[in-house]
């Protein structure tokens, strides 16, 4: 299984939000910078070339995500386990990880990517750190019985 977890690109800050709460409607309305709306293009375009056709793409209801993946030009579904304050196990499940079929796109936040390629990768850290608008492809596969997280691919839209 294919599993890409892509940041959200460059969004505007939004002078009334509070301490930066997630999940707070403020924060969920926030769009994308013309630098953002560039880094998303950017990053699709790239992506779009690499995905197969019966890729799965879900994000977050944010304002911002939702551009994001808005920018690949393909059929996405807006989920809700997907929101700034998501649970990394709830976006585990969504895709159906490590057994899902298709590959799957997430567009999310930070810090629950980076949670969950911690997990996936099994690094020591509670996150990883993941620059806005890159990506992070990760495959599942079975070696001698075990099963393996292997990395595929990190890119950034200013590498691309």
């Amino acid at each position: 299984m294919d599993l890409i977890l892509w940041r959200h690109a460059e969004a505007h800050d939004h002078p009334d939000l509070v301490n930066g709460q997630q999940g707070d409607p403020l924060d969920l309305a926030r769009r994308l910078t013309p630098r953002g709306d560039k880094q998303a293009a950017r990053m699709a375009a790239w992506l779009d070339r690499q995905l197969p056709d019966g890729a799965r793409i879900y994000a977050s209801p944010a304002a911002r995500a939702e551009q994001t993946a808005l920018a690949l030009g393909r059929k996405l579904k807006l989920r809700d386990e997907l929101a700034p304050d998501g649970d990394p196990l709830a976006l585990l499940e969504l895709v159906q990880w490590p057994n899902g079929k298709s590959p799957v796109v997430v567009v999310g936040h930070q810090p629950m990517l980076g949670s969950v390629i911690a997990r996936l990768l099994g690094l020591p850290e509670e996150y990883c750190p993941m620059k806005k608008g890159a990506l992070w492809w990760l495959r599942s596969r079975e070696r001698n019985g075990a099963l393996q997280t292997v990395l595929v691919t990190v890119q950034t839209p200013e590498l691309i």
